[in-house]
């Protein structure tokens, strides 16, 4: 027990209550130095669908294309750096009959000045991407071809892995015990939790109130 406060499993710990505190760690974690947003719209993306039929379309996370990424100095100005690379991001496209059309949107060319203090030759600062696509219509079947609009939101960081010290809650409690799954559960016993509905129908002052 430290400063009155124990600890159980179950028990929620208040982020504002800073006297559960009970000690201060060090951990190593990557440190995001500087981060920014952007987004990118692709208004017409073609996919020859090779015969088949369209079902759906996932995005993965992009991702930089190796050997693209360049980081210079900028004259005048210090702590400061000019980042460019390409991003590209993967689709998966699934057909009607299971079958997975793979392919990538527009690659992307990135040209923007980011916060990148001086350290030392053996730290290594690396640049991050993080991405979010979405489609922006319906998409369309003509002749073969599926036409879609895309909308991807980019957050770009500088991330160092750096030593620091954190406030500490102690060890986390005891994770609760697991379900198990019953495949064989009573289907009456689920009835049983189920609510009670209405027997009759509704009468005109319960649809229509204001009129009352």
């Amino acid at each position: 027990m430290t400063n009155g406060f124990d600890p159980s499993p179950g028990d929620p710990i208040m982020e504002n209550d800073l006297s559960y505190i009970t000690e201060t760690v060090c951990i190593i974690a990557d440190k995001v130095y500087a981060h920014c947003q952007q987004r990118e719209c692709f208004p017409e993306v073609e996919v020859d669908l090779e015969g088949g039929k369209f079902k759906s379309i996932r995005f993965k996370p992009g991702f930089i294309v190796d050997g693209t990424l360049i980081v210079t100095e900028l004259p005048n100005r210090p702590n400061f750096k000019r980042v460019r690379f390409t991003l590209r991001i993967p689709y998966e496209i699934t057909r009607t009959d299971g079958t997975v059309i793979e392919g990538f949107l527009p690659d992307i060319l990135k040209d923007i000045v980011m916060f990148i203090p001086p350290a030392r030759d053996e730290f290594e600062f690396r640049i991050v991407v993080e991405t979010r696509s979405q489609v922006l219509d319906t998409p369309t079947e003509l002749d073969g071809l599926l036409k879609f609009a895309v909308g991807t939101f980019l957050i770009i960081k500088v991330v160092g892995r750096v030593q620091l010290l954190i406030p500490a809650f102690g060890f986390c409690p005891e994770p609760p015990e697991c379900e198990e799954f019953n495949q064989e559960e009573d289907i009456c016993k689920q009835f049983d939790y189920e609510p009670f509905p209405d027997f009759f129908p509704p009468q005109f002052e319960d649809l229509f109130p204001e009129t009352e």
